[in-house]
């Protein structure tokens, strides 16, 4: 079995997504022939296991992107075309141009149509490229993958396409160690992109709330953004008072995050929306309690025990801050062990790929008996 991916980029900047595909190859790539079709960028992740292939950056039809991803189209001659993300033209074109080549289509928009993500802009952004492009890319596709139940619920209510498969993101439970020991360091950890999505904000308003109650700890924000951003968060912080209290260490890649992960007593994510929210097993396999909010399909948190699942805003995260202050060294411990036996049952990377296989494999018999 032969099967193309497309994903706009592989970058270390390229958060969740390229993480994503990292780690997917690795073991996708061992039960099928894979290619991953991409563009150039300064700091690629390395990926395993498949081919990686280049093509022109620009979108335009007529322009040598299409004549490039057409002719590798043909070479590699797939099962299956896989594209992924959303927004950026190219995702949705080359769905567009492989289905009407007779190919097989998997579209994973990896979130990025949650209805927060469509609300953004969407006057002066979304609805162009919901017109010009994205709605027809989805539309052809024969399979839409979502990672969670709940993103598949707000693809179905979108209505472009019902033919959805959940298959969950995955980690590599074997390549991340457990922290040894659960004695408070005071640290809380974010690690994620420094977005307006990611509800940093509500963390700074949540301890601005506490600061007697969290004195001594350190909030450390790691992950890309905009320097604009930034500056605005940190102006936040000092206006509230806790300036003093957070620490922006700015972009974190590969080893280094698994000691920040391990070090942290508590990870905090109180995003908007999230598809599926990579670091909250990442944070759990490494033994560390969560806290993250409704707008991920994290729910299981609290019936775990291994953290907690909030409302979105300020005051949810301070409530369930104050839950994390009331645990005991003892209670953290249980809390750690718990995440990572939910991340070894659920979400490794060999059990992905297998179920990947599953639903390629499905496409390929439908073609046959069509």
């Amino acid at each position: 079995m032969k099967i193309l991916h497309y994903i706009p980029s592989i970058d270390e900047a390229s958060g969740g997504v390229g993480a994503y595909m990292q780690l997917l190859t690795r073991d996708l790539g061992k039960l099928c022939e894979l290619h991953v079709v991409t563009h150039k960028s300064d700091n690629e992740r390395t990926l395993e296991n498949c081919s990686v292939h280049y093509i022109d950056y620009k979108w335009k039809p007529w322009d040598n992107c299409k004549q490039e991803f057409m002719a590798l189209l043909r070479e590699i001659h797939p099962d299956v075309f896989h594209t992924n993300c959303c927004w950026m033209p190219v995702s949705a074109l080359t769905a567009m141009w492989a289905k009407k080549a007779g190919y097989k289509v998997v579209y994973t928009p990896h979130g990025m149509l949650e209805p927060y993500a469509i609300s953004r802009h969407y006057w002066t952004k979304k609805l162009p490229a919901i017109l010009l492009f994205q709605r027809k890319g989805i539309q052809v596709a024969d399979m839409v993958h979502a990672t969670a139940d709940t993103e598949k619920n707000n693809l179905m209510k979108l209505g472009w396409n019902r033919n959805i498969s959940v298959i969950a993101n995955c980690v590599r439970i074997d390549e991340i160690e457990m922290k040894s020991s659960w004695k408070r360091r005071k640290k809380v950890l974010f690690l994620s992109r420094v977005h307006p999505k990611k509800g940093i904000d509500f963390l700074i308003m949540a301890v601005s709330q506490m600061k007697k109650e969290l004195g001594g700890y350190t909030f450390i924000i790691a992950g890309p953004g905009e320097d604009g951003y930034v500056l605005e968060l940190k102006r936040l912080a000092k206006k509230e008072g806790v300036d003093s209290m957070f620490e922006f260490i700015g972009p974190v890649y590969a080893k280094d995050k698994w000691p920040l992960y391990r070090e942290a007593d508590l990870f905090v994510l109180p995003t908007w929306s999230e598809n599926f929210g990579i670091v909250v097993p990442e944070a759990l396999a490494s033994g560390t309690p969560v806290i993250t909010t409704v707008g991920t399909p994290w729910h299981v948190l609290d019936k775990a025990g291994c953290g907690w699942c909030t409302e979105i805003g300020a005051e949810p995260t301070a409530r369930a801050l104050r839950k994390f202050l009331a645990c005991s060294d003892d209670e953290l411990e249980q809390m750690g062990r718990n995440g990572r036996r939910l991340v070894e049952e659920r979400y490794t990377s060999e059990a992905v790929a297998k179920q990947f296989l599953n639903m390629y494999e499905s496409l390929i018999n439908r073609k046959y008996h069509e």
